[in-house]
């Protein structure tokens, strides 16, 4: 039974946390934000950051308000009996139109236009520069939540989409999905290439120098994933080298992006702060999932979003 949950503090990364007490104000446990050093009595925490203190707090429950739980250590959890649950499912709107909103600005060469706003200057971009999604290609790899809605909108603009999934099974919106092991094969022929998987062993650095070099040297690289899918020196170089034309990144290596790397300086690349998901929305969104969970805990029924579960075997696995 879940006595009091707390909202911790790093949430401000995305939202105030006391919106987020507000819209649990009708659960039975008490809600309060809390941080690492005021644990005491918290049975459940809801967090964007991870600390060692959540290990000897004596918490049951512990929910991350993003989908990406790469920096949680899993079998601490697991040994200590704490239950791990994400926000996955939540996003695959926000996300999707961002990376249309990242397309759009490439084809239409939006971009371009703010930053000669920024210089007052008033001219048309070269000729043969700007495009129309309309008949452009699109290979998403990872067709999870994220992927299912970077290509429904994708498919909306009229883009001819293709994807990569550990099982190719068929996913809506995409006409042509490749095993991983075609990686190379899927994104060959695409304008852009979109990385919506998780982090994890197999997709650490699964963009290096020879996927870059697989691509066209026209195409355009979305990472909305994580920073380490990609090589990152590579993706500089291959940029810098004009073996790709452009990048739009939400994820990076390092966060904050150094104030040092050369990706803030190409004219070519669009930065944006892992915010692809932010939407005003999002305190509601964790509270729907949060809500659930503690009926489902109240049942002794297998929370939703599981990826530890203490005890049992088919928890997920990202």
């Amino acid at each position: 039974m879940v006595t009091r949950i707390g909202i911790h503090a790093s949430v401000e990364t995305l939202f105030p946390p006391t919106v987020l007490v507000d819209e649990l104000d009708d659960v039975d446990p008490e809600v309060t934000v809390v941080t690492s050093d005021d644990l005491d009595g918290v049975d459940a925490l809801v967090t964007f950051a991870y600390d060692d203190a959540f290990l000897d707090s004596g918490l049951e429950w512990i929910h991350s308000v993003q989908s990406g739980v790469d920096r949680f250590p899993f079998e601490d959890l697991e040994a200590a009996g704490v239950r791990l649950t994400n926000s996955t499912g939540t996003h695959g709107d926000s996300v999707g139109e961002t990376v249309a909103g990242y397309m759009l600005s490439f084809a239409r060469r939006l971009h371009e236009y703010r930053s000669k706003q920024e210089r007052t200057e008033w001219a048309w971009p070269a000729w043969q520069d700007p495009f129309t999604l309309d008949g452009s290609s699109l290979c998403v790899v990872g067709l999870g939540t994220l992927g299912q809605g970077i290509a429904a909108r994708a498919d909306a603009l009229g883009m001819d989409v293709v994807g990569v999934k550990r099982t190719p099974t068929p996913v809506d919106h995409v006409d042509t999905v490749y095993p991983r092991a075609d990686l190379h094969e899927a994104i060959a022929d695409a304008k852009f290439v979109a990385l919506a998987v998780p982090l994890t062993d197999d997709t650490a650095g699964m963009i290096g120098d020879a996927e870059l070099d697989a691509m066209r040297d026209d195409a355009v690289l979305v990472n909305v994933a994580r920073g380490p899918v990609v090589e990152q020196d590579a993706l500089v170089d291959a940029l810098e080298g004009d073996e790709l034309t452009g990048a739009a990144l939400d994820v990076f290596e390092a966060e904050p992006l150094p104030e040092d790397s050369p990706l803030w300086e190409l004219d070519e690349v669009v930065v944006t702060p892992h915010a692809a998901a932010a939407t005003r929305d999002y305190a509601e969104r964790m509270a729907a999932l949060v809500r659930e969970n503690v009926r489902r805990v109240a049942a002794g029924e297998r929370l939703a979003n599981a990826v530890v579960e203490p005890g049992d075997d088919s928890a997920a696995s990202l």
